[in-house]
């Protein structure tokens, strides 16, 4: 190989070189600054809850959004979880001769784990889709240039109504969810698979634990923020006309999703790790 070639050779590397490290530099840079944006966005979301003015007209309607409408689709996704889990338990538990768990396992688990998170995954797609639409509709159409101008602050007229909603208005869904989806193992375990339902009910109220229900409320209420500040940010931000309304809407519930499931996580560690 001559002198030439290699002089080729170490310039074709060294290009690459400089290239990746374009590549990663903007990537890390990239994340950074949309990380500062993000809690800068927090930051003035969360310090606006809690100074007036208040629109409340704009409370009342998101009050009614989250809680009300979204209240069918999280009941239904409640009573179906439950009576599927009493039927998996049973299917397990039978083969251990540990029938008589059944009720302290759907109790625990929906008060717990699964009406929180079903709960919050319902949600997310319910109402953190139709934020981040909205918003980012109002965006593209410059209707939040239009609040600017008016003199009226688009954070505290938009974004916190919102956020304060779903941080309210989750832990109650998630209550009702809670007794429907008990109710759903109720229903399988007496008319399904001739469980006693007195000695069902005792079994759920003897092992059942003021912790495990206020474990579960203050998850909802997180989530409930979550999925509210995801929505708001990214249809806050979003830009590009329709399409961007529309990654707007698929960011919001893809990363309301994921940090739901890690705080569940960070959560559930908290209460209960010993």
């Amino acid at each position: 190989m001559s002198q030439e070639q290699l002089i080729q050779i170490r310039d074709l590397v060294k290009t690459k070189l400089l290239k990746l490290c374009q590549l990663l530099g903007a990537a890390t840079l990239g994340f950074f600054q949309s990380t500062g944006a993000f809690a800068f966005f927090t930051i003035r979301s969360v310090s606006h809850c809690i100074r007036p003015p208040f629109y409340m007209s704009q409370f009342i309607r998101q009050f009614i959004d989250i809680g009300y409408y979204c209240l069918p689709v999280v009941g239904l996704t409640a009573l179906f979880s439950g009576m599927v889990l009493a039927l998996q338990s049973y299917s397990g538990f039978s083969r251990f001769s540990a029938e008589g768990a059944i009720a302290t396992v759907v109790v625990l688990s929906m008060t717990r784990e699964l009406g929180p998170v079903m709960a919050g995954l319902m949600v997310a797609g319910r109402i953190g889709a139709s934020i981040a639409a909205e918003l980012g509709t109002m965006r593209v159409t410059e209707q939040i240039d239009a609040l600017t101008t008016l003199s009226t602050n688009p954070i505290k007229y938009l974004v916190v109504p919102r956020i304060v909603a779903g941080t309210a208005m989750l832990p109650a869904l998630v209550l009702l969810a809670d007794i429907i989806g008990v109710f759903g193992g109720f229903l399988v375990s007496v008319y399904r698979l001739d469980f006693n339902a007195a000695n069902y009910v005792d079994q759920t109220w003897r092992y059942l634990e003021n912790m495990d229900v206020i474990s579960g409320l203050v998850k909802a209420s997180a989530f409930g923020f979550i999925v509210t500040l995801m929505g708001c940010y990214f249809g806050f931000n979003s830009k590009g006309g329709a399409q961007g309304v529309g990654a707007a809407t698929t960011n919001a519930v893809v990363s309301s999703s994921i940090l739901i499931l890690i705080s569940n996580y960070l959560l559930t560690g908290l209460f209960f790790a010993k």
